[in-house]
């Protein structure tokens, strides 16, 4: 068990989310950044969709109540447990009574803390995200407030007896230097690769040039739900009213203010503003580790090279896996 020592209200549960449920109505809700909530869950040997904390406002603070094994994957937030330093996406076990500080991040946005076993919440419409607006799943259908206190699910196949894990446990390389993107002479920036959608025809040509070369600003507007944007107004070649549409996570629609807007995991399932285009799955990662402030530049590709990226996605966390397992076996023979 852990219990939250942070006042913060914004961390929350969080799995893969609910893609069954837009039909209904329903959001999809889930991790932000799912590449780092599957890396934690790999490296616990848990089912890669169990729920773990994302964590977006810092410092953060959990004590632990048991001894137990975690990871702690996505931003890189000067992690300590008792003023022992922890690298970024690593696993390894706590005591009873100690307690991890994440501090303000040196790279990122979210943190996320997994417990091995998985945290105990119940199944809402087969996830157990947190669905703010509809206020159900994760605790208590809200976000975590001081003094709440969370049960692993199992303790999971790790052995938590094992001194390796318990004194050192181990790591991974992040996925922001395995699956690099963008220029190397503007680190500060965030690329992400976009699809054209259905309504990207109907701009400006000015403007669609203006939207591939020109940065884009994360303003202060922005949270789960989205992303809003600022930067030169796109303009339309002429007035569109569009009845509502479904639309996902990453899709990039334009107001009438012509400062996009870029749909997020907690994001209505139906809008009627223009479609321009969509951030790739691969890419959604990416987006949820990207401040308010930080400069975007997007990357228009195809769709092969939107499968691409897919499969060095799938690539890189079938790494994990093999040196999860690796682990496993070097203390199966020490």
């Amino acid at each position: 068990m852990i219990e939250i020592l942070s006042s913060t209200d914004l961390a929350s549960i969080q799995d893969i989310g609910r893609d069954n449920y837009l039909r209904y109505g329903v959001g999809t809700a889930g991790a932000m950044d799912q590449i780092a909530l599957m890396a934690g869950n790999i490296f616990l040997k848990n089912p890669e969709n169990v729920a773990a904390i994302e964590i977006p406002i810092f410092p953060f603070q959990v004590k632990f109540l048991e001894d137990i094994v975690f990871s702690l994957t996505g931003a890189d937030t000067n992690a300590e447990i008792d003023g022992e330093s922890i690298p970024p996406y690593w696993v390894r076990r706590a005591r009873k009574n100690q307690l991890l500080t994440l501090s303000a991040p040196r790279y990122g946005a979210r943190a996320y803390l997994g417990l091995a076993g998985g945290i105990d919440v119940p199944i809402v419409l087969g996830s157990r995200s947190t669905h703010l607006r509809g206020e159900f799943g994760g605790y208590q259908g809200r976000t975590l407030r001081q003094g709440d206190v969370l049960r692993p699910m199992a303790s999971g196949h790790l052995d938590t007896n094992d001194p390796m894990i318990m004194d050192v446990g181990f790591g991974a390389e992040p996925p922001q230097y395995a699956l690099p993107l963008g220029d190397a002479a503007f680190p500060t920036k965030t690329f992400v690769r976009v699809l054209p959608a259905a309504e990207y025809d109907s701009y400006e040509e000015d403007s669609i040039n203006s939207f591939w070369s020109t940065d884009w600003k994360i303003t202060g507007q922005s949270d789960r739900y989205g992303y809003r944007l600022a930067g030169e107004a796109m303009i339309p070649k002429q007035v569109m009213e569009l009845r509502s549409h479904g639309i996902v996570p990453g899709v990039i629609q334009v107001p009438h203010n012509g400062q996009p807007i870029i749909q997020l995991r907690d994001a209505q399932p139906s809008g009627g503003y223009p479609k321009f285009g969509t951030v790739i799955e691969a890419d959604l990662w990416r987006l949820g580790q990207a401040r308010p402030g930080t400069q975007l530049r997007f990357l228009k590709v195809s769709y092969e090279e939107a499968l691409q990226a897919s499969h060095a996605v799938r690539n890189y966390l079938h790494k994990l896996r093999h040196l999860s397992e690796l682990y496993g076996l070097s203390l199966l023979r020490s």
